[in-house]
């Protein structure tokens, strides 16, 4: 039976490690427990308070509090330096001054444009050339002008950063009353400071005036401050900064597994998230999210925090964010992109993906029991037979992204006017589920692809792995589409995969020759494909229903021929069954000398593949390679059969040629040699 703590305070509590797995913690009050390492799954937090204890949130504020104390102390040096340029009298005191006040200026607008860390560099480089420049023009100390220069940018520099710092870290524990106050002591603790910095010098200057010019500084530094509190991309490491020191005694959730736990309405400021197990956990109206510690989790994505609150999602580009296992159910994605975005075992229960771009994202395992997928583009995403579409409202997808030329690309059902009936998506969509595609968006390398594939293959015997398709698309595009085993995991296969790819493409053409070198004909027959495929406007593939956007509407049984040269009238006719009379068109008979040279031609080549499978297996794509490769070999060497072959092509086509051969690595052997026949 699981625990119930309702409502109870909880505070400073410690349940390090220990099984919770569904506790109710509804409206229990967290702050400061201890839940690092816990089993939490499916618990509930709902209308829990989280975060720090007041004794903590009192003792940050008193050392937020410290840090603008010291932190004007600085701004009255800067001050200081500055109001030298008041001193006419003395030369060298002016040109200091003067040097001192171009810097901090600098310092500021750089730092509001570029962050506090460009801010400091164009500083002291300003406060270099700058004191060197006045320093020689006025014929004063150049030395002593650059050395107040590069002073000023320092104090500035470190007292802007404490300042910084000390209001992210009073806005993130008090929020903005907490900021008004600490900006209010600023302002004050610069004032004192410049005064008394002032008035302790070798000459008395007016006392207001250092306070005036460091209160000006105090007000840009918390300006800072302000900003980095907000997650501002220059300073956000201030923020990140202050907040690992508001979470450092804050509710723990470190390492814990909270996988199908609800923060529903949850106030989660100042909770450390890190390392944590967030499969399917629920978010919404959570308060307070954005100030939590998320490690290298999805919360880490502030765009994503916001629509996990609020539900809304629209618009929203998510592209190539890891986003597993998180929980978007009945969330409005319409026109979201997740191009590349990894949404394995996430759960899009009831959400609305209309048009939304799922391109490339991968998607095994993830839920999209009765969502909307109307108008979706789906190219080359990658389901499994874990993702589930039950209940699924689609009307009709798109197997391309949208351009200019062509707005609805590639559509299915292929019929404009013809949408599909409730249910009907699941079953268009099943066929693909055990391919493995590869997809390479730029500088195809077919040696590079033939290696990776081998490299795969053999690294992963249980995977199975079997071409059945090569596609060209474009100018500089290329799918490579494998079968795979039915529980074999294609995210992790793809990864190692481009791993694998992306190394060797660094290669230099004469180390990638060598390794082929290294390696067995295995690869060359592949990279023989693969070039083939490059070369011809042809899609080739193995007979396989319903692959990719060659779906029709309803399952049928499909099959993708090579037409070139063919003899054959009426078209290729798809269906279950078909009688005589179901075709149309005329149909052209061979002489008795063409079936004469293509019988003989194929039963050579049979002849030839029988008694090289006696000495090599075929069981696997890598045994059946090594086949193919022995046999183009052969072939090549025996320029008459050669001959003979590229005439059967030419005179009765590629399928003709296959039907007459019964071999199992028949459609690869013919993949590789299909470009002779245009060679000649």
């Amino acid at each position: 039976m699981s625990q119930d703590f309702s409502r109870q305070n909880l505070r400073g509590r410690s349940f390090k490690g220990q099984n919770l797995a569904g506790a109710n913690f509804s409206g229990a009050d967290i702050r400061g427990a201890d839940f690092t390492g816990a089993e939490l799954t499916s618990a509930n937090f709902n209308h829990a308070q989280a975060g720090l204890q007041h004794r903590w949130i009192v003792g940050l504020l008193i050392t937020s509090c410290l840090l603008l104390a010291i932190s004007g102390i600085f701004s009255g040096y800067s001050a200081y330096f500055i109001t030298l340029i008041l001193d006419r009298k003395n030369a060298e005191n002016f040109s200091a001054g003067l040097t001192s006040l171009i810097v901090v200026t600098i310092f500021f607008f750089t730092v509001i444009r570029k962050g506090l860390v460009l801010g400091l560099g164009a500083g002291l480089a300003s406060g270099i050339i700058i004191g060197a420049i006045i320093g020689v023009t006025t014929k004063t100390g150049f030395g002593a002008v650059i050395g107040v220069g590069v002073i000023t940018a320092s104090v500035t520099a470190i007292g802007a950063f404490a300042k910084a710092f000390a209001v992210a870290l009073a806005m993130s524990v008090a929020e903005f009353i907490g900021g008004f106050i600490a900006v209010i002591v600023a302002i004050a603790a610069s004032f004192i400071a410049a005064t008394t910095v002032a008035q302790a010098g070798s000459f008395v200057i007016n006392g207001n005036i250092p306070g005036y010019v460091a209160g000006a500084i105090a007000v840009f530094s918390s300006y800072i401050g302000w900003s980095a509190f907000k997650k501002s991309q220059e300073d956000s490491w201030i923020s990140s900064f202050a907040t690992t020191f508001a979470t450092t005694r804050g509710t723990s959730f470190r390492n814990a597994n909270l996988t199908k736990a609800k923060f529903c309405q949850a106030l989660l400021k100042s909770t450390d998230l890190r390392s944590s197990i967030l499969i399917d956990t629920c978010w919404h109206k959570a308060r307070k999210i954005n100030d939590i510690r998320p490690g290298i989790t999805y919360l880490k994505y502030e765009q994503l925090r916001e629509v996990l609150v609020t539900g809304q999602g629209q618009e929203k580009i998510f592209d190539r964010q890891d986003l597993r296992g998180v929980n978007l159910k009945g969330a409005n994605l319409t026109d979201a992109s997740f191009i590349g975005t990894e949404l394995s075992h996430a759960n899009l229960q009831e959400a609305d993906l209309s048009r939304a771009k799922l391109v490339q994202t991968q998607l095994n395992g993830t839920d999209f029991t009765g969502a909307t997928l109307t108008g979706a583009y789906i190219e080359d995403w990658n389901i499994t037979t874990n993702t589930k579409f039950d209940g699924v409202c689609c009307e009709y997808v798109y197997m391309r992204l949208p351009t200019t030329d062509n707005p609805n690309p590639h559509r299915k059902p292929d019929n404009r006017h013809e949408v599909f009936a409730p249910g009907e998506f699941g079953d268009f969509i099943k066929p693909i589920f055990d391919t493995l595609d590869l997809y390479h968006s730029q500088g195809v390398d077919p040696r590079a692809i033939a290696i990776s594939f081998k490299q795969l293959a053999e690294n992963h015997p249980e995977a199975d792995l079997r071409i059945v398709g090569m596609e060209v698309r474009g100018e500089d595009k290329f799918l490579l589409r494998a079968k795979t085993a039915a529980m074999t995991d294609k995210s992790e296969l793809s990864a190692e995969y481009f791993e694998i790819y992306n190394q060797l493409k660094t290669l230099a053409q004469q180390e990638l020759q060598a390794l082929i070198s290294e390696k067995d004909s295995r690869i060359r027959s592949l990279e023989t494909m693969v070039v083939t495929a490059l070369q011809s406007p042809k899609f080739y593939a193995q007979t396989y229903s319903n692959q990719g956007d060659t779906m029709s509407q309803s399952p049928k049984k499909e099959s993708h021929f090579n037409l070139q040269g063919a003899q054959f009238g009426g078209g290729l006719v798809n269906a279950d069954t078909v009688t005589a009379g179901q075709i149309g068109g005329n149909i052209t008979n061979y002489n008795p000398e063409q079936k004469q040279n293509l019988a003989q031609a194929a039963a050579e080549i049979e002849q030839l593949l029988n008694q090289l499978s006696q000495t090599y297996p075929t069981a696997t794509t890598s045994e059946k390679m090594t086949v193919v490769a022995k046999a183009v070999d052969e072939i090549e060497s025996n320029p008459t059969l050669k001959a003979r072959v590229i005439g059967a092509l030419k005179a009765g086509g590629t399928e003709a040629f296959k039907e007459l051969i019964d071999h199992p690595v028949v459609n690869i052997l013919l993949a590789s040699i299909d470009g002779w026949q245009d060679a000649e």
